[in-house]
Parts: structure tokens; C-alpha cells; sequence
């Protein structure tokens, strides 16, 4: 028995690495991301003006905003995957939440840090409960609290269903981020508004490279995590 259940874990780990699809798609993808992390580099870091104001500081503002649009996707898409959860029990709509929510907790606390440093340089403190930061922050928890709920649930079943309602009403904040600066006096500009909040062109350039860049690698990385979540999948079948 347990020699047969060795070769069959070596068999669950080598499919992905013999099927010529699973291989070759993330690679051309990861290659993609590659290039563009290159491109977003030149545009942020060279092609885009200095502020006038803020000097080079202001530069952390093109990995702030699109790590802050990615936050969105990724509840987004744990929100639509778990009504798919709900109403059809599919499983995958289960380990696509999963894996966005994993993802989206990473570019999440991107954004509380490169907040951070931005608003020390710029305001002369690492934290204020400004609406837009307050509202974030509590992002930023129910992301933990979703991954923590996941984690601590061992029924797979129950596990599934509870993080699906909850991942469904945790999406209720990202609204309320979004439109804080509209609702509340707020230190934070309303980027996306008229005229892209008055930023030049080259500016508004950047940031839409590095909006499309940090889509791509979310989209990378949510694909590698939806890998390994089905390999401890197969794996826990055989050790079971």
C-alpha cells in the first residue's frame, strides 16, 4: 500500500509538469508579465515626469494605484465566484476564490505599505484615519478574515459555503473604499475623476502601464496558486 501510494503521488506531481498545455500557457503568460513589468519600469520610473511638489516620492504613486485597482479585481472576483459557489456548488468557482483572495491579500498589503511610506514623505506620518485609509484598512482585514476562515474550517463542504457568504458580503466595503473620497473630506485626490485628478498625460500614461501590468501578473499568479491548490488537492485524495 504504501509503495502504491508513492507512485501515486509522484504521478499527481508530474502530470502538470508532463502536459504540454499546463506548461506551456503559464510560461508564455509569465513571459508577458515579464516584458511588462519591464515596460512599466521605463514608464514609471523614466518616461514619467518628476512633481513638481512631491519630487521622486511621487513615483511610489504608480505601484500604489494599480496594487490598489488589483485589490478591487481580486474581491470582485471572489465576490462572482462565490455566488457561482452558492448557486451551482461548483467547485472551481470554491478554489477560484481561493486563489484570488490569496492573491489579492498580497497586492492589499502592497498598498497599506506603499501608502505608508508615501504618506511619512509626503504628510509627515505613517498613519491618519482618513476615510479612504480607515475604509482600506478594514479591506485589508476582511481579506485576513477570509483567508483565516478558509484555513481554520476543516469540513471542506462547510468550509466552502461559509467563506462563500462571507466572501459575498466583504465585497460590500469595496464600494465604500472607492467612493469615500466622494462621501467624506479625505486627504486622498480622486484619481480616477475628471481629468484623472489633473495629472499630465505622460502621468496618466504610467499609470494605465502599470494598471494593465499589475493585471497581467495578477491574472499569472492567480493561475500558478490555482496549480499548487490542485496538486494539495490530489495529494490529500491519496494520503486519504
Amino acid at each position: 500500500m504504501n509503495s502504491q501510494a508513492t507512485s501515486a503521488v509522484d504521478r499527481t506531481v508530474a502530470e502538470p509538469s508532463t502536459s504540454s498545455g499546463h506548461r506551456r500557457r503559464p510560461s508564455v503568460l509569465g513571459v508577458v508579465c515579464l516584458a511588462s513589468l519591464v515596460v512599466f519600469a521605463y514608464f514609471a520610473f523614466i518616461f514619467a515626469p518628476e512633481d513638481a511638489m512631491q519630487g521622486s516620492t511621487q513615483r511610489i504613486f504608480y505601484i500604489h494605484v494599480p496594487s490598489a485597482w488589483i485589490s478591487f479585481v481580486g474581491f470582485a472576483v471572489v465576490f462572482g465566484s462565490s455566488i457561482g459557489y452558492l448557486t451551482k456548488r461548483s467547485a472551481k468557482a470554491d478554489r477560484l476564490a481561493e486563489a484570488s483572495a490569496t492573491i489579492g491579500l498580497l497586492f492589499t498589503t502592497v498598498v497599506l505599505v506603499t501608502g505608508m511610506m508615501w504618506g511619512r514623505a509626503i504628510w509627515g506620518v505613517y498613519w491618519t484615519w482618513d476615510p479612504r485609509l480607515t475604509s482600506y484598512l478594514v479591506l485589508w482585514l476582511l481579506y485576513l478574515a477570509y483567508i483565516a476562515l478558509r484555513s481554520y474550517v476543516p469540513d471542506p463542504e462547510r468550509k466552502a459555503r461559509f467563506s462563500a457568504i462571507l466572501g459575498i458580503i466583504a465585497f460590500l466595503d469595496v464600494p465604500i473604499v472607492y467612493l469615500s473620497v466622494l462621501w467624506w473630506r479625505t486627504l486622498h485626490p480622486h484619481v480616477f475623476g475628471p481629468g484623472g485628478g489633473g495629472m499630465p498625460g505622460q502621468m496618466l500614461a504610467s499609470m494605465f502601464v502599470g494598471l494593465i501590468t499589475f493585471t497581467l501578473v495578477f491574472v499569472y499568479l492567480v493561475r500558478l496558486r490555482l496549480q499548487v491548490g490542485r496538486l494539495a488537492e490530489q495529494v490529500e485524495e491519496v494520503q486519504s
